[in-house]
């Protein structure tokens, strides 16, 4: 069995924390370092704790984030850090968190003292686009435009309080009905989106929120015609784009490509479940439509694969363990 080592969550009050706080109890080989609610301010105990943790995971506001990242003493070459909020994810100093992103990724983050999470959202478009884009079927030129639909956990307590509020104080009646928002096309997720996708341009985002707690699916819809066949083997299909991801994705722990029903059906039905990974660890991609039209699908919990399992999954690599440790496939 391999030694125990020390984590400190910093803000494991939040929604994120709170959710990885949960899986290092079943971890065995993680000693939680746990700070009284009292002191979780104070910026003298909190330095201490992140300089005696050997894996520090912040689950704080972005700016929060990196001040508790420059808590590391400077002779501290111990410690390594996992930032769950976007602060770092395009920061150079840091190594972006998706492993199963190429072939190297694993071994980046394996080597870092310092790996910035990825955002669920991001997390989601990434797995189908970025393989297809970085293999020449999807032009970096491509003009893509994609949506996801999300539970409000995403948002924090401010918005789960929004939801939840038992007198309804909060709460809009509008909050009944899915509302699309950062209509002004500058969602935060964005730059990671484009940075790691391969992709010439930005694309064009429209994230949803629904009234579920949980469950996250970005959907990203492609015309065959604008692809390259020669890179895909020949004939560009649904069929083809899922092999080619299938291929990929081959042997990954918490990324599962799942089987072609024809392109009108997911499970079986004909319509995504979005909830369908809820309270476990993995993403699911699917690949949809029919020779003219493609819609690649991903959904995972946007609390699991998209937040706390995924930092999971990093520090499980960062220390050498087997990357589903304490992980639910």
């Amino acid at each position: 069995m391999a030694e125990q080592f020390t984590v400190f969550v910093d803000g494991q009050a939040g929604t994120t924390g709170l959710q990885i706080v949960q899986r290092l109890a079943a971890h065995p080989n993680v000693r939680v370092l746990t700070i009284a609610e009292e002191e979780r301010k104070d910026i003298a105990v909190r330095k201490r704790y992140i300089n005696e943790a050997r894996v520090v995971i912040l689950c704080l506001p972005d700016q929060a984030a990196v001040e508790a990242a420059s808590l590391v003493a400077p002779d501290n070459d111990s410690t390594r850090l996992i930032d769950a909020s976007t602060a770092h994810r395009v920061h150079p100093d840091w190594v972006y968190g998706l492993p199963e992103l190429r072939k190297d990724a694993r071994e980046e983050i394996a080597a870092a003292a310092r790996v910035a999470n990825p955002g669920c959202h991001a997390t989601a478009f990434l797995l189908p686009v970025s393989p297809l884009v970085k293999a020449g079927v999807i032009p970096a030129e491509y003009p893509i435009a994609c949506h996801s639909i999300t539970g409000y956990t995403g948002g924090g307590k401010p918005m789960i309080n929004e939801y939840e509020d038992p007198e309804r104080k909060t709460r809009y009646p509008d909050y009944d009905a899915p509302r699309e928002y950062a209509l002004g096309q500058a969602h935060k997720h964005l730059p990671e989106m484009f940075r790691y996708s391969g992709l010439a341009y930005p694309p064009a985002f429209s994230p949803i929120v629904a009234d579920i707690p949980r469950g996250l699916a970005v959907f990203t819809p492609l015309e065959a015609r604008l692809l390259h066949n020669k890179n895909a083997g020949g004939k560009v299909s649904p069929e083809r784009l899922r092999e080619m991801l299938a291929i990929h994705y081959e042997g990954s722990a918490m990324v599962r490509v799942m089987p072609f029903e024809g392109g009108e059906t997911c499970d079986g039905k004909a319509y995504l479940n979005l909830m369908a990974c809820n309270d476990t660890d993995r993403a699911e991609i699917f690949v949809l439509g029919n020779d003219e039209r493609i819609l690649l699908a991903c959904r995972l919990d946007n609390l699991g694969k998209g937040a706390g399992g995924a930092a999971i999954q990093n520090m499980n690599i960062m220390m050498g363990l087997p990357e589903d440790t304490a992980l639910i496939r």
